[in-house]
């Protein structure tokens, strides 16, 4: 990997020259923008993302809001084993930033010393946003929009190659779906037990959420019986 990234007329570094020009002929304010999304903006807006899409999915409740909560738990989690899956293999391919090997480029963020390939961000970014996909499709789709975004912004940064952010994306997606029937065998019981407590049965389904009208208090009179008996006095 090393080796491609040394000559300049491969597809890798050619599609890297072309994105990271883009940065040459934008205005500094923008470039700031630009540093500010791909470095922190997105990673938040995914958090945001993810906290929308446990608002709604609790609000909604029904009988999947264990299962739904559970793969929501998930996405973070996976996030996170990515990355650390991400550890041996940076070490074990040991490829320089772009900018170590290839003059010219316009760097918008300093202090990147450690090894390219694969992209911590891109890599957090795509599992985040496959993760919400399994949990909810609509929210799932606008998360890999985010990563894929996300990805794109590395390359304009000229902190990855292209390369990288393919990687990145392949890894976190991997991860997400080879361990995810493991992973949701483990939380949704978990996650099922929380819903059924008292105390914070709240953080998987909301108070008055579909699923809970429809329980009866033992001794009490349903409001159809009720409505019956009012009519009949």
């Amino acid at each position: 990997m090393a080796g491609l990234a040394e000559s300049g007329s491969n597809p890798d570094v050619d599609l890297l020259y072309d994105i990271n020009g883009l940065a040459k002929d934008a205005p500094h304010w923008f470039d700031r923008v630009m540093e500010f999304v791909g470095e922190w903006g997105l990673l938040l807006a995914m958090v945001m993302l993810v906290i929308w899409c446990w608002l709604t999915v609790r609000k909604r409740g029904g009988e999947d809001a264990a299962s739904s909560v559970a793969a929501l738990i998930w996405a973070p989690l996976a996030a996170g084993v990515a990355v650390l899956v991400n550890v041996p293999i940076r070490g074990f391919v040991e490829r320089p930033r772009p900018f170590v090997d290839h003059d010219g480029l316009e760097v918008l963020i300093g202090g990147k010393s450690d090894f390219s390939f694969v992209s911590d961000h891109a890599t957090l970014m795509m599992a985040m946003g496959v993760g919400l996909f399994v949990a909810n499709r609509k929210f799932g789709v606008v998360g890999i929009v985010l990563g894929l975004f996300g990805g794109f912004c590395r390359v304009y940064m000229g902190v990855h190659y292209p390369t990288d952010v393919i990687g990145g994306f392949a890894l976190g997606t991997a991860v997400v779906l080879l361990l995810s029937p493991l992973a949701m065998a483990l939380l949704t019981p978990v996650v099922a037990a929380v819903e059924r407590s008292p105390r914070v049965g709240w953080l998987v389904r909301a108070r008055g959420a579909s699923g809970e009208r429809g329980k009866v208090i033992p001794g009490a009179r349903s409001e159809v019986e009720a409505e019956e008996r009012d009519l009949a006095a």
